[in-house]
């Protein structure tokens, strides 16, 4: 289970896409829904593009860096104290974004 998703950007398409090469060998396209921080690491979130395998609203976090070239690197999170902060992480992005969207609709009226 230790092995790093290969990851393929393709950069053509408003929405940023990454393959990822699963332990069992097989490919899922996501969807790159934010990179973000949490704690002293940042973490990329990813939706699988809808296929029958995927749960509906189903999402996967990666530890996220770049290399010297600025290619991006996955790894899976192993620990799952690391995993319920990242999780934590990022059902509170969620939340302030949803809020932010509210109050954005707010403010215009003025």
């Amino acid at each position: 289970m230790g092995e790093n998703p290969n990851v393929e950007q393709d950069m053509e398409q408003e929405e940023v896409t990454v393959t990822l090469t699963l332990d069992d060998g097989s490919q899922l396209e996501c969807v790159v829904l934010t990179i973000f921080d949490a704690g002293e690491r940042e973490y990329i979130a990813l939706l699988p593009v809808e296929s029958e395998d995927t749960e509906e609203g189903e999402v996967y976090l990666y530890r996220y860096s770049e290399d010297a070239e600025g290619n991006p690197n996955l790894e899976n999170i192993e620990d799952d104290e690391e995993y319920e902060i990242v999780s934590d992480a990022f059902d509170e992005l969620l939340d302030e974004q949803e809020y932010d969207e509210l109050a954005g609709d707010e403010e215009e009226e003025f």
